[in-house]
Formats: structure tokens, C-alpha cells, sequence
């Protein structure tokens, strides 16, 4: 919907489905009444002592901190910390979990706990172990720990795997994959697996690298950005001072979403206190929702009407690209009536968005997982970079293609080679380093892992940060996974359900770590956008607290495993050491071997792209022809669910509430959806009448796997035939249904069935 002629949100179209509870403004107020809540708390100086800290962002990928200082963004630009970061520093500044929540409450008792009770208990502050046949968390001494973890990774190496998420640095994450390698292991299984694994998969095999061709300097020159599948007003809220900025100089936004997302429309910024923060800012220009997984559909649309009109830039592909003949000819065999009935948007709007995108000078196309989580994710990548391609907007400052990365070092983790898929260069070098072969085996990523300790192949596991139980289709497969592994070990700051649900056969053990500005070293991490910052030392809170840091346990660990011979690993407790190895092994990375001398962060090299010459074996960009998917939904049959029961079969979008990172929950309400607690369905009115069902009724949402009941009916503006519930208590109903090039799973197209729940007569 075309949105430059609508200036009052009150009589905005894409408006009139939001229920009463939905503000008309993102952002705004009751952010600064958080900060003012909290900074002045008790908890406020311990708070402010944080956010000044010389150390990256614990939240996104687009956060600030490092050597410029807490509130400074790799620009230079002041007053770019959002709630965000706040929420998660909070959690982190907590006091310790009371010992008498682990002696007097048995396992099944803190199975009871929900994502947010469990991070509300507070820091983990002393190792503890859960034996086989015990009840309850003991205390465990660090010997013991070793002499345990020592023999469980003693075993074949295939059986032996690790899991890790973006919380923790570069220096951790290279010692981990390091240490697996050695031992012979290929299962470095990572939460991105989850996520942008279809970014990484695609972007390679048509530019060869994975990552943002876009800088955030680079980003500040464009007059579009084509935002697909993600929310920053939630999740990356400093993205929405660059979309704000490039409105103001004219610029036009498009966003792709099946759900109208407030923050989208309009966003109230605490930067820009004068001409935002009240009255909000249109952020939007134009906005479509699609059908969810129709990504592709829409992508060959837009080169359609490009094709038709003779706006591609032929010149340019025939000099910086390679298969771009077969995409042209895939998008203009595709019928018109194809394409609107996959995507569900309509030939003019598609119309609308070609006539943006051509119109502009330097298109930036951002993505997050509305399109990574997809049985057809890899597709959907290729098809919004052919359209980069075929308008020219790739190889030049101010345009090219943008994954939006959610954890805030989950690309540093990719970039250290905590990946199954070792780029070449690695893999040579790190040779090079150890004197012996790594042709070792496929490895497991995280779904392969999953699928691997349920048939009791998995011993050992490691998990550097993360919820691998929580962040899994099917909880219920994930925590009988989990439990035929005879160890597994978490490194973590606060309990999780994780830690309660996802329990080994034998021995699970958890060691509490610091938070990244309480390391009692200098530490890295990577944006979104190829930015190395350098956090700073710091110390904790915790009084007399038995914490370790990540790098301080790995390296004790491989010492024990490796001995002396051919890395020292006691040497490298001093993480200076750690990035001289960095320095040697990872392209891109060559600064960091000085970044202990100069403190100058630095923009990896090799990733920012000014020009169309890309790293692929031609210097070319490869492009792909994307089949459009088969999104045909199951009946009601397929679920079982007799006929003369009311319902209605929907496209389940499972996401993070507004006051959410990843699979730990702040808030149990989304004031900006207008869902007021987390067992809820946001759904079209028009789906739920289908059912008979009105607004707040209590309904049963059944998937493949099984079903919630007692959900309560919100109604909202999210397109027909789609709905939305929480993440991660919406795993439970369904399985994994994944993209076979990525091993992503579709966390965002799930088929289930809504219909209410029976009325019990006594």
C-alpha cells in the first residue's frame, strides 16, 4: 500500500485492522520512560557505569560501544543506544541467583519456570552440576568439572559437538572451532544456523562472500532501502535512525512484511528528540504483505514489470554477471496471474514497488528471517539479490544487498570458522598453523546435531552461550535429543530453560561466565555490517562469585585434551595471542594483529563493495533462476480436526515480542501488537469470523507436532491467511520443516489449525 499520501495514521488504510490496545506511533514515549524507569532505579548507577563502558553492545548486530564509547556508533554519531541495549544489560547486572532456588527446587519444579522467570532469577554466580538420577543442581569444584569434560570429549571424534551463539567474542569463538578441529571434529553447530545460514548459503555462491556488501557510511548515501522479512523497530532499533535520516533527505522505504509492524509506519526516536520523538517519523513509503514464503514470488514480479518496461540494466550484467540470461527468461515465462496468486499482492502494488526501485539512484535491500526462515530461504535470497543485480545496485557505495544479523557478534562466530562449511582460506591456513590435514567430516549444524543425538549419536556437547533446547522446532524432539548425550556442558551469565529442560543422559553442567564488559581481558566482536569493535576489561558486580571467562575455561580444556604441541593453549589464556592467530588465518582480518597497540577498529577488508568486482572465480556475480514455491496449506483433515468443528488453516509466523532477544523474554506483553500476554494468536478478523471466532475468544492452535490451547484470539493487522504467535513457546506444536541447501528451519511459515476451544459440561 502506498503510503506517501497518507499523513495522519488515523486514517491510515493499513491501520484500521490494529485493535484499540496498538498505539499509533513505535517507539516514542514509553521508550524513554523505560530508560527514566531504570536509570534511575537503584540498579541506575550500575546501569550508566555500563552504557559509558568501553565495550560492544550485548544485544543486535547493529549495536554501538567499542573504543568510540558506549553511545557511539562506528561513525562517530552520538546518542545511538536504544532499549535494547538496556534491557539486556539490565539482566546482566542482576543479582545472583539465590542458592536456595537450586537446594530447595527439584529439576521438575524449575522445569515449571517460563523464559522470563528463569531470566528474572538473576546471574549464575558458581559452577553446578545435575548428576544422573539426582534431583537437584549441585555445586561442583572446577577440578572436577575438568577431570569430567577431560574424558567426555576423550571420545571418537564424530560423536563429540559444540553449539554457540553471537553472545560471547571473536577470541572465544576461534579457540572453540580450534579446539574441535584438533580434536577432529566437524560439529561446530551455531545458532545462524537458525537464522541468516540461507544468507550466508546464497550470498556466497552468487558473490562469493556471505556477508553485508553495505557499510553503515555506505548505507547513509542511499536513496532506497527495500526492507523484506524483518522488523528493526523491535529487534535492530538503531536502524531506524538511518531509515529516519533517509527520509529526511528524500529518500523512499519499502517494506515487505505479512504483518503491518507500527514501528514501520512510524517511528518516534529518542536521536532526534525534536522533529521525531513525539510526533513520530514515517518511516514506510510503501508497504506490502505478502503471503508468507512468497518472497520469490514478489522478487520475480518486480523483475517482471522491470523486463516489460525495459528498465534492466543490461549493459551491466553483461559485464558483472554471469546466468543472468536464464533469470530474465524464468521471470518473463511467468505469468502475471502466477505470480499475485503466490504472493497474494497485487499487479499494481508490485507495479508501485519496480517503479520505486528503478526511479532510485542507490537501492540498498535488507533482509532478516521473514525471509531466511523458509523451506525456500535460499531461494528467496537469490531472488532479492537478482534484483539487485538487474537494476545495477550491487558493486557500488550506497546500494547492494544488507542482511540484518540479530545477535550482536552471531557474524563474528561465521567469520572465526564456527561453521560446518570452512571457507578454503581458513581451512589452508589454520593447516598451515597446526602441520596436519583438516579434511575431516561434514559436521553437523544445528538441525543435523538435533537429528543426531536423537538417534544416539552425540556423546559430548558444548554449548558457548544459547538455548539449544528453546531455539529448536519441536521442543519436544530437542529435549529427548538432549537427553541420550551422555554430557553437556553450558557456558553461560543466567539460567535459561536450556539449562532445565535440554539435560544429558548422564552429567549437565553449567559454568557461569562473565558478560562481555565484565571480562577481565580485552575482547572482539564483528556487526552486522564488518566492523571489528574492541571491548574494553572490565569487572563484575557479583560478590565473591566463581565466574571463568569463555576464553580462560577453552583454553584450560584444550590444554588438557592437546598438550603443548602444536599450539601452546595456556599461552593463549592472554587473548593478545589469540588475535595474532586471528591475524594469520582469517582474511580480512589483518588489523586485529595491531588492534592491542593502536585500539583502531577497523571495517574487515574484502566485504565492502564499491565497485562490481566481486570474489568469485570470474570477478563476476552468479545469478540463479528461483522456481516460485508450492504454498498450499493442509485442510483441516490433515490436522485431524473433525468438520463440524469451527476453524480456520493459517500460516503461523512465529516471532519475538516486542520486549524480547532471541529466545529470553524481558516483557510478557507487546504493547505494540496489542498482545497483552504471551499465549496469544494475532490473527485478521476476517480469518478468525471464518472460524466464528470474536475478538479475545480462547481457541486450540494445533500443528504437526502438537497444540497450545487456551491461546487467546488478538485481533490485529496482519494480512488474511497469515497469524502470529510467540517464539519460542510456538516450537512446541510443530516440526521442522527445512531448506535442505541451509538446514534452516521454516520458523516462519508453519501450516496449523485454529478453532475454539470445547465448552466442558459437567
Amino acid at each position: 500500500m502506498d503510503l506517501d499520501q497518507t499523513t495522519d495514521n488515523q486514517s491510515n488504510p493499513l491501520l484500521e485492522d490494529k485493535n484499540d490496545a496498538t498505539p499509533n506511533i513505535g517507539g516514542s514515549l514509553p521508550i524513554i520512560e523505560y530508560w527514566a524507569k531504570h536509570t534511575l532505579s537503584p540498579e541506575g548507577a550500575k546501569l550508566w557505569q555500563t552504557l559509558l563502558h568501553k565495550s560492544a553492545c550485548l544485544s543486535c548486530a547493529w549495536g554501538t560501544g567499542g573504543q568510540k564509547g558506549g553511545f557511539t556508533n562506528e561513525n562517530g554519531e552520538k546518542l545511538q543506544r536504544c532499549m535494547k541495549s538496556v534491557e539486556a544489560i539490565s539482566a546482566e547486572i542482576k543479582p545472583p541467583v539465590p542458592v536456595s532456588i537450586f537446594t530447595e527446587n527439584t529439576i521438575e519444579q524449575l522445569q515449571k519456570l517460563t523464559s522470563y522467570e528463569a531470566d528474572r532469577l538473576g546471574r549464575l554466580s558458581f559452577p553446578m552440576i545435575l548428576r544422573e538420577g539426582q534431583s537437584h543442581y549441585d555445586r561442583i569444584s572446577w577440578q572436577e568439572i575438568y577431570n569430567i569434560a577431560t574424558d567426555a570429549f576423550q571420545k571418537q571424534p564424530e560423536r563429540v559437538a559444540s553449539y554457540s551463539s553471537g553472545r560471547s567474542s571473536n577470541e572465544a569463538a576461534y579457540l572453540l572451532q580450534l579446539m574441535m578441529r584438533v580434536l577432529g571434529s566437524n560439529n561446530l553447530a551455531d545458532c545462524s544456523d537458525l537464522c541468516h545460514a540461507p544468507s550466508t548459503t546464497a550470498l556466497k555462491q552468487m558473490f562469493g562472500f556471505g556477508t553485508s556488501m553495505v557499510s553503515l557510511e555506505n548505507l547513509e548515501k542511499s536513496d532506497c532501502v527495500v526492507l523484506i522479512g524483518s522488523n528493526p523497530a523491535y529487534n535492530h532499533p538503531r536502524l531506524m535512525n538511518e531509515l529516519i535520516k533517509l527520509r529526511d533527505r528524500g529518500g523512499k522505504v519499502i517494506v515487505i512484511n505479512p504483518i503491518v509492524e507500527i514501528g514501520l509506519v512510524k517511528f518516534g526516536s529518542p536521536a532526534f528528540p525534536i522533529k521525531s520523538l513525539l510526533t513520530g517519523s514515517d518511516i514506510a513509503n510503501l508497504y506490502l504483505q505478502p503471503i508468507p514464503g512468497s518472497d520469490v514470488a514478489l522478487f520475480v514480479g518486480i523483475q517482471k514489470y522491470l523486463i516489460e518496461q525495459g528498465l534492466v540494466k543490461t549493459a551491466y550484467l553483461q559485464a558483472h554477471t554471469e546466468g543472468w540470461e536464464a533469470v530474465l527468461e524464468s521471470a518473463t515465462s511467468t505469468s502475471w496471474e502466477t505470480i499475485t496468486n503466490t504472493c497474494g499482492v497485487t499487479k499494481s502494488e508490485i507495479e508501485s514497488a519496480a517503479k520505486v526501485i528503478s526511479s532510485s539512484q542507490l537501492v540498498v535491500f535488507g533482509w532478516a528471517m521473514g525471509v531466511t526462515q523458509q523451506a525456500n530461504s535460499v531461494d528467496n535470497v537469490f531472488s532479492i539479490a537478482n534484483t539487485a543485480l538487474i537494476t545495477g545496485n550491487a558493486g557500488k557505495a550506497g546500494a547492494g544487498t544488507m542482511p540484518i544479523r540479530g545477535h550482536s557478534n552471531v557474524q563474528g562466530f561465521g567469520s572465526m570458522g564456527v561453521t560446518i562449511h570452512l571457507k578454503k582460506e581458513i581451512k589452508t591456513a589454520l593447516e598451515k598453523l597446526l602441520g596436519r590435514s583438516l579434511e575431516l567430516a561434514s559436521g553437523y549444524d544445528t538441525r543435523k546435531l538435533i537429528e543426531a543425538a536423537d538417534a544416539g549419536k552425540v556423546d559430548t556437547l558444548i554449548c558457548l552461550g544459547g538455548n539449544l533446547f528453546s531455539a529448536n522446532p519441536d521442543s519436544t524432539q530437542a529435549k529427548r535429543a538432549l537427553a541420550k548425550i551422555d554430557t553437556v556442558i553450558y557456558l553461560a551469565t543466567k539460567p535459561n530453560l536450556g539449562h532445565f529442560h535440554g539435560l544429558g543422559k548422564k552429567n549437565t553442567i553449567v559454568i557461569p561466565v562473565f558478560a562481555r564488559f565484565e571480562n577481565p581481558h580485552k575482547t572482539t566482536s564483528e556487526s552486522g555490517n564488518n566492523f571489528v569493535r574492541l571491548s574494553d576489561e572490565g569487572t563484575t558486580h557479583l560478590k565473591d562469585a566463581d565466574l571463568i571467562s569463555e576464553v580462560e575455561f577453552l583454553t584450560q580444556l584444550a590444554h588438557r585434551l592437546h598438550g603443548v604441541s602444536p599450539i601452546n593453549w595456556l599461552k593463549l589464556q592472554n587473548p593478545q595471542y589469540v588475535r595474532q592467530l586471528i591475524a594469520q588465518t582469517i582474511p580480512g582480518y589483518e588489523k586485529i594483529a595491531q588492534i592491542d597497540a593502536t585500539k583502531e577498529e577497523f571495517t574487515i577488508s574484502g566485504r565492502i563493495f564499491t565497485e562490481p568486482k566481486f570474489p568469485t572465480p570470474s570477478g563476476k556475480a552468479i545469478m540463479f533462476a528461483t522456481p516460485l514455491p508450492d504454498l498450499t496449506l493442509p485442510t483441516q483433515e490433515d490436522f485431524g480436526v473433525s468438520e463440524s468443528v469451527p476453524n480456520v488453516v493459517i500460516a503461523l509466523i512465529t516471532a519475538r515480542s516486542y520486549s524480547q532477544h532471541n529466545t529470553v523474554v524481558y516483557k510478557l506483553h507487546d504493547q505494540y501488537r496489542g498482545m497483552p500476554h504471551r499465549n496469544c494468536i494475532l490473527m485478521n478478523h476476517k480469518d478468525a469470523e471464518k472460524a466464528n471466532l470474536e475478538s479475545r475468544a480462547l481457541v486450540t492452535v494445533q500443528g504437526d507436532a502438537g497444540k497450545l490451547e487456551n491461546v487467546e484470539v488478538i485481533y490485529g493487522s496482519v494480512r488474511q491467511g497469515a497469524a502470529l504467535m510467540f517464539y519460542p513457546e510456538a516450537n512446541a506444536i510443530f516440526k521442522a520443516r527445512i531448506d535442505v541447501r541451509s538446514g534452516t528451519p521454516a520458523f516462519k511459515r508453519v501450516p496449523a489449525i485454529v478453532y475454539a476451544q470445547p465448552i466442558s459440561t459437567l
